[in-house]
Parts: C-alpha cells; sequence; structure tokens
C-alpha cells in the first residue's frame, strides 16, 4: 500500500474497511473470512485519527442492522438502537485507537493481540460484535481451539509490514479450501425450531393463557419426536419461580386447559 498517493491512501483503507464489515458480515457465511482484512488496514493507517476512521467505518459497517433490530425487537423508534450503535462503535475504536501505534514489527503484533482480547472478553466484550476472530469457524472449521489459535496468531502477522500477504494468502488458500468442500449444516437430530411469528409482541406481557398454549406447541413438537425445542429469544418473558413451576407442571395443567376450551366449544 506503499504506491497509494498520500492524498488517498486514507479514503481508500475506509472504503476498504466498510466494504469488508460490508460484506463479511452479510449473512452470507462464506463471505464472512473477508473481516481477516481488518488488522491490515488497521496496521496501514498512517496516524491515529485515521486508525480510528478505518475501526469506525468496519465496525459501523458490521453493525449496520442494529438500530432498526433494537426498533423491531422493543418494539420503538430507530433512537434507541442508533445510541447502542454509536456507543458500541466508541469502545470498539477508542481501543483500537488507543493501542494502535506508526511503529511496525512485533510491537505492533502484540497491540492488536492486546486489542483483540479486549473486544473478546467481558466487560468491552460485551459489545464486541463483528470480531475479526469469528471467521476462525469458516477458513478452519472443525479444528476446535487449534483453529481459534491459528486463526489468531494469523490476524496478528497481518499486522506486520512483510508478514501480511503470506498471512492474507494462507488465509485465503484455506478459504478457498472451505469453501470447495462446504455443505450446509444438517439439523441436529432430535431438535426442533418453533417460529410464533409473534412479532414485536414476543415476550411482553405475556399471560397465563400464552404460556399454556406454548406448552401445548412444545407437548406436540415432542409427540413428534423432538428431544429438545428450541423457542425464540424471550418467548416466554420474565422468568420467575411462578412461571418455572408453571412449565414444570405444564402437561397436567395443558391437559386441563384442552379439556376446558372443548367443553366451551361445545
Amino acid at each position: 500500500m506503499s504506491v497509494i498517493p498520500d492524498r488517498l491512501h486514507g479514503p481508500i483503507l475506509v472504503t476498504l474497511s466498510i466494504t469488508i464489515g460490508t460484506g463479511g458480515w452479510s449473512g452470507y457465511v462464506l463471505a464472512l473470512p473477508a473481516v481477516l482484512l481488518f488488522p491490515a488496514l488497521w496496521a496501514h493507517a498512517r496516524s491515529r485519527w485515521m486508525a480510528a476512521l478505518v475501526s469506525a467505518g468496519y465496525f459501523l459497517a458490521a453493525t449496520r442492522g442494529l438500530p432498526q433490530g433494537v426498533a423491531n425487537f422493543y418494539g420503538t423508534d430507530l433512537w434507541p438502537g442508533f445510541l447502542l450503535w454509536i456507543g458500541a462503535s466508541l469502545s470498539f475504536v477508542a481501543v483500537h485507537a488507543a493501542l494502535w501505534t506508526r511503529h511496525p514489527g512485533r510491537g505492533r503484533a502484540v497491540r492488536y493481540l492486546i486489542a483483540a482480547t479486549l473486544m473478546a472478553v467481558p466487560p468491552l466484550g460485551i459489545a464486541g460484535w463483528a470480531h475479526p476472530v469469528t471467521a476462525a469457524g469458516m477458513v478452519l472449521p472443525g479444528w476446535g481451539w487449534w483453529g481459534l489459535t491459528i486463526t489468531t496468531a494469523g490476524l496478528a502477522i497481518m499486522t506486520t509490514r512483510w508478514g501480511w500477504p503470506l498471512a492474507a494468502l494462507v488465509f485465503a488458500g484455506f478459504w478457498l479450501w472451505s469453501a470447495a468442500t462446504w455443505t450446509p449444516a444438517d439439523q441436529t437430530e432430535g431438535w426442533q425450531g418453533i417460529d410464533l411469528r409473534q412479532g414485536k409482541s414476543l415476550g411482553r406481557d405475556i399471560a397465563l393463557g400464552q404460556h399454556l398454549e406454548l406448552i401445548a406447541l412444545v407437548r406436540v413438537a415432542a409427540g413428534h419426536g423432538a428431544r429438545v425445542v428450541v423457542l425464540p429469544e424471550s418467548a416466554l418473558g420474565f422468568w420467575t419461580p411462578t412461571v418455572q413451576r408453571l412449565w414444570q407442571d405444564g402437561p397436567a395443567r395443558v391437559k386441563n386447559h384442552s379439556d376446558g376450551r372443548c367443553r366451551r366449544r361445545r
């Protein structure tokens, strides 16, 4: 990237960071390894401000769906989600800007590893979405902790002046191999998900009748051979001792509730 004119260097880095953030976190799993280029873009910044802009471009593009997601989930307008979006990005940007250094070499790699660690563990890790190491599951599927370790080491090498092209080629090779042998994940035997289609009312002011209907749905799924039934997030509302007892005693209650409805219909 040294051949790039100074006036274009920063805009190109920011544009590339936005591109990999958008494409890598597009929901298409085979595109996820593109985010492995982020450390190289961060390392090629020529100032701390440019490192901050590169980090902001990547994170904001990767988490662009957050405002709308918060609005849909909580049934509010876009402002709460927008504030959460900006607030989460500030921690990501602040960490990467503070640990950036203009001096290449081992020190820069160590600093990036510190930044990556801070964004992977609490408290900052709570909002450490779009972490590049997530791509380990795509480039090295089935490798477990070895895959995570190798990917982390590769991300550190991506920050070095002479090592990043080699690391990029290695990642690209694993990426192509994984894509060529990729097969869609099969649903785990005995597991069944239930889509309640409740929209923004999901989990809000859930009444006794709704709990009994959910228990009935779970019993139907179990009757069809499901050993584990997965409900949408927050489907049960607040988990209280009363709700716990209701679900533990659910089978008898569901039977009585169903019989009562049948009698009323007759």
